[in-house]
């Protein structure tokens, strides 16, 4: 299954295992193992069959990047992928990575209006604010992935 962080959510599978583990519907995802959904008898063949059904499921999911796009981009850095399924893995990274420096200038953007609003005398409290991606948010953001981005020099 492919939820929002791009994650593959294990079920352990009703079927009498070697280990006799089933799922109970106890309402925790880790249930009393301490975390570990894998089956403790060594069936080897669970997380194999859950990343080919991920790669199944990636021919059905439409990425916000197109395949032609990131085939591209990867042709461009000298990576030449045959399957589609990989091209597809790779969008849905792009995707996630684009969204978690989108949701850091989000915050930052937050932070600097908050302090510019806390400063003004009667400052406005609106709730539905449209915020608006700049550069001065972009910055910081980018920073803490390690990308150093510059404004140009226009006095040349």
């Amino acid at each position: 299954m492919v939820g929002s962080n791009f994650g593959i959510i294990y079920h352990p599978s009703a079927g009498g295992g070697s280990s006799g583990q089933t799922n109970t519907g106890s309402g925790t995802a880790s249930g009393a193992s301490g975390g570990n959904n894998f089956n403790a008898g060594g069936d080897r063949s669970a997380p194999a069959s859950h990343l080919s059904d991920f790669m199944l499921q990636l021919e059905d999911y439409t990425p916000l990047l197109p395949d032609a796009v990131t085939s591209h981009y990867l042709n461009m850095g000298g990576f030449h992928a045959d399957d589609k399924r990989i091209v597809r893995l790779i969008s849905i990274a792009t995707q996630k990575y684009m969204s978690d420096i989108i949701d850091d200038a989000l915050q930052h953007s937050k932070a600097r209006t908050h302090m510019q609003n806390s400063n003004a005398p009667g400052g406005s409290k609106a709730k539905d604010r449209k915020f608006t991606l700049t550069m001065e948010d972009l910055q910081p953001a980018l920073a803490d992935y390690g990308i150093n981005v510059r404004k140009m020099d226009y006095s040349q």
